[in-house]
Order: structure tokens, then C-alpha cells, then sequence
């Protein structure tokens, strides 16, 4: 139950929730009636009655916008309706309730937002998949160029649904209302920052519809993991919490230090890092709560994975973009435990993908950002689905960073991430994320959730540490976080 509250619908996938609510026998009626009275509320809760403007389209969304129009009229508001089309071209449930409207139908030209207030767009719903033109088009430049504020009908008009891009031209909305669960668009970028605060409102669609769409994007949420956190159990000892293993680099010392002090903050019961001979003492120096072993060459490595307690291995932060840093990734993927691949752990591949991909036998998780991500795969299409192709391509967890950060798995299962501020945009941050996953899966979280997990605590600890974030910082404050969470979930 928490997780379908975490559910993200993309419009194909909505439109069939719609149709397996009305062969249960709710009438599509009734649910444009309850969609357009949420509208309607919310517009009321957020503003004082002044004058609206309701941008109705030609289909169903413009329905929703008949509805809320009637509510807001009978409440008291000075409503001015606009439609896209001729009345007598409407169908279906959009007819019905534009009959119901017993007040003036304006031609959809940009005079109509005049002396307006507040607009509400629904004009078209989060399927659109095309540019705007025509008058919906010269309507909406009007719409951005005045700065009103909006209310969009389930996703402002030109935002496209499914992959959050924007359809040429969008408003930036207020607010958006939308119904039974979000879009992608929602919480992909740059479609997340066109919405403003989105509402989700119930229309009466039964949950039990979801079993039969059976779908495969969330929005990442404590809802999604939770109850697979490994939290300490009073038997429990280092030897059980997992050990991590971070192979350092020689030059760019910082980043696998960065690495091991959040694999170790969030719960690794030992964190030890191989470091270069010529850095070691470096390492030595400046690591406290985490072992330093010395490290020569692949062949090293070998023997330090030896020791099969060594659960979770970790190539990539600081370690140099070299036939070393290949050599060591394979040496890692070789012994078939967790790895976890960043930065030059990845980049060391971009001649070679494929070998990258072959030499993957057991739970990996890569952590690109785009430009890392560009340099192992050739996909095209959205945010989401890019990272889910390359993840099948790959065989591994593919979190493919970013503000609107998504985290695919090799099996179809996506979690979009909305949280992180902007805040998170400096050096090493990237290097805590990936030490946060490997910390949790040496505590035996799969690859996928603890990978989710760690995105999102990632994000809510800069959120709670606030402007002035470095990388640092964001170990530090984990246990605030975790403390926090702990308390409403166990």
C-alpha cells in the first residue's frame, strides 16, 4: 500500500486506470465531476475569490476546466470561460458537463485574459505530445508574457506528461492539480519546475486498479524502503553490518576519502581503503574510524578481495581515468560480490562499454552523471527512459544523477528522485552518494533500494544542512536524518 502511494502514471498508463474504474462502474462522469470540483477547491483554498479565467481545450481536460468554472461560479467567483473549438464539437463526458455551464462561452483568443486575476489552464492534460499552435498557442505566449498567476488542470499545457519536456511553450503554474497519482512529468525536469505546489487529489479511481497496470515508476520515498532499512539490531556486530571496500586514488586523494566516511556514517560495520603506496600516508593521516591498506596494482587488489567479508567494493572516486582504474573495476566485478562504479571507474570504460558490460556477474550499481552516462551508452528519449535502457543494457543498477535524479533497475523498475536542492551542485557530493550506497548494500540492502535510499537521504540531509553545503557536511548531518526518519518508521 505505501508503495502504490509512491506510484508515478504515465498518460497511457493513467487513461487505463480511467477505464478500469469505469467498468467497475463509476461512470467517467463522475469522474470529470470530482476532478473539476478538486480543481475548484484547491483554487479556492490557495486564493481569495477574484476574477478567473478558465482556458478550457477540447477534450477531457477541458471538461475538468466546465466543472470548475460551475463550482467557482456558484461559489460566487467572477468567472470568464474560454474554449478551445466549438461547444458542438465536444464529446463524451466533456459535452455533458459543458451543458451544465449555463454561463457565456468566449472564443479562445488572448483578449479573453484582459482584467484577469487568476487563469486556470485546461486547456490540454499531461498527454499532450505535441507543440502548442493556433490560439492555444498565441493564448499561452500571452499567459507567460503577463506573469498571472495559474492553476494548471492536471499539468500546465505544454508540458508533456510523460517526459517532463517542454512542448516549445508552458506557464510556470502556481499550482497544479492532479488526479489519483503523478505524472513523470511531474518530477522530471525541467516539467517538475512549470508546476509549482502539484496537488494530488482523490476522484474516487479504486487503488486495485494498479494491479492490473502493474507499473514500474515511483517517486522516491521512505514509502518505497523503509521496511528494508537495515537498522542495528541490539545482536547485531561489526562483522554483520558489511565491509566496505574503497579503492583510493594516488592524486585525488579527497574523493574515495569522501567515499569511505559516508559508507561508514550510514552504517558499514568496517570501511577499509587501498590506497596507493605513494598516498597512503595521506590516507593514513586523515582517516580515523576507517582502515588505510596499502595498494599497489590490480594484482593487490586481488589479494585484498580475498577476504570474502569484504562484501562491497567501491572503484571510481578520485581514482584517475587509467588501465589501473579498468584493471581494478575488473578485478572487482571479477569476484562477483557488490560494486559500486563512479566517476573514472566509469570513464576508464569509454573506449570499451561493452567489456564493462560483459565483465558485470553480480550486484552493481553505476552512478553516472550525464556526461559519464554519455560516455558508456548510445540511448535516446527522456530522463527516465534512457536510464531504464541502459540499465538493461548494462545489467546493473543505473542511477543516473542529477536534480530530478533517476534510479533505474535491469528488471523495468524506475524511482525518480525530487528532493535534492541545489545545494548539492559542488564537488564531492557525488562521492558521498556513492559511499551511502555501498555503505547500504554491505548492510544487505539490494542494489535498487538501497541505491534509492541513499539518493534520498542524500538529498533530504543537504536540504536539513542548507546554503553553504560542502561535501563534508553531508556525512555529518546524516545521523540528524537518519534519527528523524528512525522515529517514524520503526
Amino acid at each position: 500500500m505505501g508503495m502504490n502511494k509512491c506510484v508515478l502514471l504515465a498518460p497511457a498508463e493513467m487513461a487505463a486506470a480511467d477505464q478500469a474504474a469505469m467498468s467497475q462502474g463509476i461512470t467517467g462522469v463522475a469522474l470529470m465531476e470530482a476532478a473539476g470540483l478538486a480543481v475548484a477547491s484547491a483554487v479556492r483554498e490557495r486564493w481569495r475569490a477574484r476574477r478567473v479565467v478558465v482556458l478550457c481545450g477540447p477534450g477531457n481536460n477541458g471538461g475538468d476546466g466546465f466543472v470548475a468554472a460551475r463550482y467557482l461560479a456558484d461559489w460566487g467567483w467572477p468567472v470568464t470561460l474560454g474554449l478551445l473549438g466549438d461547444k458542438k464539437a465536444l464529446a463524451g463526458d466533456a459535452a455533458h458537463h459543458a451543458a451544465l455551464w449555463e454561463g457565456a462561452i468566449e472564443p479562445m483568443t488572448p483578449a479573453l485574459l484582459d482584467g484577469a486575476e487568476l487563469v486556470v489552464d485546461a486547456l490540454f492534460g499531461a498527454g499532450l505530445s505535441r507543440p502548442l499552435e493556433g490560439q492555444a498557442l498565441a493564448v499561452v505566449e500571452k499567459l507567460v508574457d503577463s506573469k498571472l498567476p495559474v492553476c494548471a488542470v492536471d499539468i500546465p499545457s505544454g508540458v508533456d506528461g510523460a517526459t517532463g519536456r517542454i512542448l516549445g511553450i508552458a506557464p510556470k503554474a502556481a499550482m497544479t492539480v492532479t488526479f489519483f497519482r503523478r505524472k513523470p512529468g511531474h518530477v522530471l525536469l525541467p516539467g517538475r519546475l512549470f508546476c509549482g505546489r502539484v496537488v494530488l487529489a482523490d476522484i474516487g479511481i479504486p487503488e486495485a486498479v494498479l494491479d492490473a497496470i502493474a507499473p514500474t515508476a515511483f517517486r522516491n520515498s521512505p514509502r518505497l524502503w523503509a521496511m528494508e532499512y537495515p537498522w542495528p539490531s541490539h545482536d547485531s556486530h561489526k562483522y554483520q553490518r558489511g565491509h566496505v571496500l574503497v579503492v583510493g586514488g594516488e592524486v585525488l586523494t579527497g574523493a574515495a576519502r569522501l567515499s569511505a566516511m559516508a559508507a561508514a556514517r550510514i552504517g558499514a560495520g568496517l570501511v577499509t581503503v587501498a590506497a596507493p603506496e605513494p598516498a597512503w600516508a595521506v590516507y593514513a593521516a586523515s582517516l580515523t574510524s576507517v582502515m588505510v591498506l596499502p595498494l599497489d596494482d590490480a594484482e593487490g587488489l586481488e589479494q585484498l578481495l580475498a577476504d570474502e567479508r569484504r562484501n562491497v567494493i567501491v572503484v571510481g572516486p578520485g581514482a584517475g581515468v587509467s588501465e589501473a582504474t579498468r584493471q581494478h573495476v575488473l578485478a572487482a566485478l571479477e569476484v562477483g560480490r557488490g560494486v559500486v562504479l563512479d566517476a573514472d571507474g566509469i570513464t576508464s570504460f569509454r573506449k570499451a562499454p561493452q567489456e564493462l558490460f560483459s565483465a558485470i556477474k553480480g550486484p552493481c550499481v553505476l552512478t553516472p552523471h550525464e556526461g559519464e552516462f554519455g560516455r558508456l551508452f548510445d540511448v535516446q528519449g527522456s530522463k527516465l527512459e534512457r536510464a531504464r535502457e541502459a540499465a538493461a543494457q548494462c545489467g546493473a543498477v543505473v542511477v543516473l544523477k542529477g536534480a530530478d535524479t533517476v534510479v533505474a533497475s535491469p528488471d523495468g523498475r524506475a524511482i525518480i528522485n525530487d528532493n535534492a536542492p541545489p545545494d548539492l551542485a559542488t564537488g564531492g557530493t557525488g562521492d558521498v552518494l556513492t559511499g551511502f550506497i555501498a555503505g547500504l548494500m554491505a548492510q544487505g540492502m539490494e542494489p535498487f533500494l538501497a541505491a534509492a535510499a541513499a539518493v534520498w537521504l542524500h538529498g533530504r540531509a543537504a536540504k536539513r544542512f542548507g546554503p553553504g553545503l560542502i561535501a563534508e557536511d553531508l556525512p555529518a548531518i546524516l545521523p540528524q536524518v537518519l534519527q528523524q526518519l528512525k522515529m517514524v518508521v520503526v
